[in-house]
């Protein structure tokens, strides 16, 4: 049997969006990075679009006011690990089994590790350190150089300005600008950039490079093992507590401010005029895009600012049909915000996606809040006697989070934690 080719009509149905709501929503969605890289796009073909970059370090006095209250324990544990991957101190412990696996020094980087804080920075003295394992400062300071190159740059850095000068020296561009500019960082807090290259001897363009240089260092290295922090890049909002409670402002550092200039006559062409109404609505959807990242972010910090007080372990279970319908806006278009945004706190810079968790069981606490427990917990314990799962359980039925012990031990193997027998370690012997 012969088959015949026929041809037939079908109707379907096509959702086709236009241009203006595809760029809608990618700024939308866009972090400060991403945006920047748009505007900066849209600027270069529209010449309507003007880009203002704030010049001044308004990020720099952040990292010098919150960094030295951190560094005097106002921040979270030592070991508070992230969702998954290991501690801070675990990961320090595994470099120093490998750097220093027996003899003297590895004593001493024993000793200089127990003074590790959570920034990251090292708050013991080196001459203590020395008297306490009965050797020379030169030898602690040798023991020290060798921590100072475990990954990421900037652990065991006695202040600010060592932090970012051992990152520059691992980028391979500490050069003398840079190293005077780390010299005077105060200097640059003020955004003093017309003085700084007189005594640089060179110009303000300059000292701009380098400050955007300085922009994509970490000043708390150690902050990254913390429970929802963002990897190191300027945070796109900035969570400040006033006395009047927390307010959340735009970085406005990290993102230009968008001018739209008026052309000076009416456009004569079809072609210039819609030039000129692509720049509106090019200003029109960064105003609604700030606007709502505000809103959003306004809202889920005014429900987790327990966590902003206390730390990941207070964080109370959130979801964003929560914050959409308190909003009165899709569920969608949270997920769209959050997506890749994040907030400097002064417990660190965390993802805002990072502060939505469920609950571990009906009217119980959230699963962000019972892995935090668990990392604080551990971080806490005696290294000769660690906790054990059922141990775990107890303490954190204390804390108003009872748990099952397999529940428990799942969540410490999802926090990337060995079992009590593999925490064991003997306590180190000053001779």
């Amino acid at each position: 049997m012969k088959s015949r080719q026929r041809i037939s009509i079908a109707q379907t149905q096509r959702l086709q969006l236009n241009l203006g709501l595809t760029a809608s929503i990618r700024i939308l969605s866009s972090d400060a990075e991403g945006l920047t890289r748009y505007l900066e796009e849209q600027a270069g073909e529209n010449p309507h679009i003007q880009l203002e970059r704030v010049q001044s370090a308004e990020w720099l006095p952040r990292w010098t006011s919150v960094l030295p209250r951190m560094a005097h324990g106002d921040g979270p544990p030592v070991e508070a690990a992230g969702a998954a991957g290991p501690s801070l101190m675990a990961h320090v412990m595994g470099q120093i089994d490998r750097l220093f696996p027996k003899g003297p020094e590895r004593r001493i980087a024993m000793l200089l590790a127990e003074g590790l804080e959570p920034t990251g920075w090292l708050g013991a003295d080196p001459v203590q350190v020395a008297g306490q394992a009965r050797v020379a400062v030169a030898e602690v300071e040798a023991v020290l150089a060798h921590l100072q190159r475990i990954e990421p740059a900037g652990l065991f850095a006695r202040n600010l300005a060592e932090c970012l000068r051992l990152q520059a020296v691992e980028a391979g561009c500490l050069d003398p600008v840079l190293a005077t500019m780390f010299d005077h960082l105060d200097l640059v807090a003020q955004g003093a950039h017309a003085r700084l290259a007189r005594m640089c001897g060179t110009d303000e363009a300059a000292i701009l490079s380098r400050l955007r240089l300085i922009r994509g260092f970490d000043p708390k290295p150690g902050a990254q093992f913390d429970p929802g922090a963002a990897p190191v890049r300027e945070p796109d909002l900035i969570a400040t507590k006033t006395d009047a409670g927390w307010e959340v402002a735009l970085n406005r550092s990290a993102l230009p401010s968008v001018r739209i200039r008026k052309p000076d006559k009416r456009p004569a062409t079809a072609a210039a005029r819609a030039v000129w109404t692509q720049a509106q609505a090019v200003g029109r959807m960064i105003e609604t895009r700030n606007a709502t990242l505000l809103r959003v972010a306004r809202e889920i910090l005014a429900r987790q600012e327990a966590a902003l007080d206390e730390g990941p372990a207070a964080l109370v279970p959130l979801t964003m049909a929560d914050v959409a319908g308190a909003l009165e806006i899709h569920e969608s278009t949270v997920s769209r915000v959050v997506s890749g945004t994040c907030v400097d706190t002064p417990r660190g810079t965390w993802w805002l996606r990072r502060m939505f968790s469920g609950r571990v069981a009906e009217g119980g606490p959230s699963a962000a809040a019972v892995r935090a427990a668990i990392s604080e917990l551990v971080a806490q314990e005696d290294a000769a006697a660690p906790l054990s799962d059922a141990a775990l359980a107890e303490a954190l039925a204390a804390r108003d989070m009872p748990l099952a012990r397999r529940t428990v031990a799942k969540y410490r193997e999802i926090l990337n934690i060995p079992p009590a027998h593999r925490r064991r370690r003997r306590p180190v012997r000053v001779a």
